[in-house]
């Protein structure tokens, strides 16, 4: 429900509806609509948002790694079984000036996603497979966040898995103009 219907476009009696329960159960078990929301994207984070962190980690060159987040995370938003977008990018990125809290929530786990990004390009520089770039990691690191991010608004607005494909490739062709000393 959260994840077709964003922060604010689930109500907790949606909420409620969904999960077969009261609206004051909600509160006795999460406290919030906020509270729930949150461990809801920690559970995604752990789940949907795994794929990715996990072809930062795992990937023996900082080429290779951002590669494969890229497709990674295109797999996850293209997803038959899923809403064709990233919840972290989309589900609360604007909104009533309450909700403020949520935004600020999901900003600081987008600042987590940009973080992981430049580690694995600081690994990079520190395992001898990149050299520091002219730009700086924190630019390029700031341009591949970007494009993950992209990749999400694209998948939502209909761009099929063969189309961020493109995306990626570009991106990647992208890569020795961007981390050229």
């Amino acid at each position: 429900m959260l994840w077709d219907r964003g922060y604010e476009g689930t109500s907790l009696s949606d909420l409620a509806q969904a999960m077969g329960i009261a609206s004051a159960s909600i509160y006795a078990c999460f406290g919030s609509k906020e509270n729930l929301f949150r461990q809801v994207m920690a559970l995604y984070g752990t789940t949907s948002g795994e794929p990715p962190r996990r072809a930062l980690r795992e990937q023996p060159t900082a080429r290779a790694a951002i590669h494969a987040m890229l497709r990674a995370t295109a797999d996850e938003i293209t997803r038959p079984d899923a809403p064709h977008y990233c919840m972290l990018v989309l589900a609360a990125p604007t909104g009533a000036v309450e909700n403020q809290p949520v935004r600020e929530f999901l900003a600081e786990l987008r600042r987590d996603q940009h973080a992981a990004i430049r580690g694995r390009l600081t690994r990079g520089v520190t395992d001898g497979d990149l050299t520091e770039p002219a730009v700086g990691l924190d630019a390029v690191a700031r341009y591949y966040t970007t494009v993950v991010q992209g990749l999400s608004v694209q998948a939502r607005d209909g761009a099929t898995r063969a189309d961020l494909e493109t995306v990626i490739d570009c991106s990647m062709a992208a890569w020795d103009t961007l981390t050229r000393s």
